[in-house]
């Protein structure tokens, strides 16, 4: 975690400059997620929610009937955000009260919440359980004529909480904002939303977009107050692209930090490798680490590359992929009878193989729910022989690969998925002043788009072992 210390895209959320990070699985998301819960600052507060055991069952059914269905989940996330900030004023902040006013907003919050949950330290994963009455005083401002059908001596059954939600919301949020001491600052956090991802249900994606425009509103009002506090959320940037609903561009623009590495302007793998090393090879408490040290680097890989370049260009530049590539060429090493000091082209070699099962393997987690035939596209690449071919090669191994398909499969939306998730690239030539010919490819550039014009493609290199295609162009057949 200490390798985010200064990641551009850390330093936007800690200084409430933005509030969703964005990035591909194992580009560090969870990390940082992880590095603000473990901040022990005595004026720093945070709390985080993950969903491996969440009740989305109760969730959903605190669904707002009659608005919008992306906005339908907007008040229970708030609500859910409400009651995790209640938790940190009433449990966890000692500076408060900080003066008279707050003392008088805590002890309303602290009334609802033992009162609904007969604890000042409710489980949030609970909050929406069927057992709970919600109980309203006097100092809660509630439209009692909208519920007194369903009124009990108990209070209000949870199952009636969608009624009165938006004026429960209005009254949590003014005591909490009141609260809250100005020289402090709060972070709610929310990771691990891919849990369930499925784009083809349209619940998941209301869910996903309600706590989105909870998260804006609340924070909206947080800046209003100059209070410090932050609604953060940690999405995979596959899922966020395919969200729609109202404003999203905007969002987008001011909202939103991805995580990138080596890229321009980003920050470096090696540097973050370099720490990682330090951590486990460091003889001395201050003794530092290089690439250099570990890697031998004056004997270059295949095409006069550097281990460095070698080993990046076979991932999607995310530490995960490098970390587990380094992890694996180390275990080579150990292997090594015949090991030198430092490591050589012939351990990164023998690497590549268990290296690229694992690179299959990650990109399963992630393309699947979205190209539910990707396994048989790859199939059609892998029929082909090489790690370079043209939409001929493809369409004629479609033909020959037809029984793997129910259905018709289309050549440019099968080539477009593949681009989609950098499973290949597309060669974009240049010249008339505009740089020179490359291939481009998504994990490089997340803004790039697929090329209907493009006719030539390329294989990312970390899948060519696992695939067992050869370094070259597909040949043309002679007629």
């Amino acid at each position: 975690m200490k390798c985010f210390q200064n990641h551009d895209s850390y330093n936007e959320i800690r200084d409430f400059e933005k509030f969703i990070v964005l990035g591909r699985k194992g580009t560090g998301k969870t990390a940082i997620f992880k590095k603000f819960l473990n901040n022990k600052d005595y004026s720093f507060f945070s709390f985080g929610h993950t969903f491996s055991d969440y009740p989305w069952h109760y969730h959903d059914k605190q669904a707002k009937i009659g608005v919008p269905d992306f906005d339908k989940f907007t008040h229970s996330w708030k609500y859910l955000i409400l009651m995790s900030l209640s938790k940190i004023l009433l449990n966890q902040d000692q500076s408060l009260p900080y003066n008279d006013e707050s003392l008088d907003y805590l002890s309303k919050i602290e009334s609802f919440i033992v009162d609904t949950y007969g604890t000042r330290d409710p489980d949030v994963t609970q909050i929406f359980t069927p057992s709970k009455k919600l109980k309203f005083k006097s100092n809660f401002t509630v439209d009692l004529a909208l519920i007194k059908a369903t009124m009990t001596p108990e209070g209000l059954p949870m199952e009636y909480l969608p009624t009165v939600i938006q004026e429960v919301n209005l009254n949590l949020i003014e005591y909490i904002i009141g609260s809250l001491n100005p020289d402090n600052s709060y972070h709610i956090l929310f990771d691990q939303l891919d849990l369930g991802f499925d784009p083809k249900n349209p619940d998941y994606n209301n869910r996903v977009i309600g706590l989105l425009l909870a998260a804006k509103e609340i924070n909206r009002i947080a800046k209003e107050n100059n209070k410090k506090l932050s609604i953060i959320i940690f999405l995979r940037d596959d899922i966020y692209n395919s969200l729609k609903f109202e404003d999203k561009n905007k969002l987008t623009q001011s909202s939103t930090t991805v995580i990138e590495w080596d890229r321009p302007g980003s920050h470096s793998l090696k540097e973050l490798i370099e720490r990682r090393l330090t951590e486990n090879l460091k003889e001395t408490p201050n003794e530092e680490i290089k690439w250099e040290q570990v890697f031998d680097e004056n004997q270059l890989m295949t095409g006069k590359q550097s281990k460095y370049s070698y080993i990046t260009d076979r991932t999607f530049l995310r530490p995960r992929d490098a970390i587990q590539f380094c992890n694996e060429i180390i275990k080579s090493h150990n292997l090594n009878d015949e090991r030198e000091g430092m490591i050589t082209n012939k351990e990164i070699n023998s690497a590549k193989n268990d290296y690229s099962k694992y690179f299959l393997d990650e990109l399963d987690d992630e393309i699947h729910k979205h190209v539910p035939k990707y396994e048989n596209i790859l199939e059609i690449i892998k029929s082909i022989g090489y790690h370079q071919f043209d939409m001929d090669d493809f369409d004629n191994s479609i033909q020959k690969k037809k029984s793997l398909f129910s259905e018709e499969i289309d050549t440019y939306d099968s080539l477009k998925s593949l681009f989609e998730f950098s499973i290949i690239g597309y060669y974009k030539a240049g010249g008339s002043g505009y740089g020179g010919s490359e291939y481009i490819f998504k994990y490089k550039n997340t803004r790039a788009q697929f090329e209907e014009s493009a006719k030539t493609y390329r294989v990312h290199p970390g899948l060519i072992d696992f695939l067992g295609l050869k370094r070259s162009t597909k040949p043309k057949e002679i007629n």
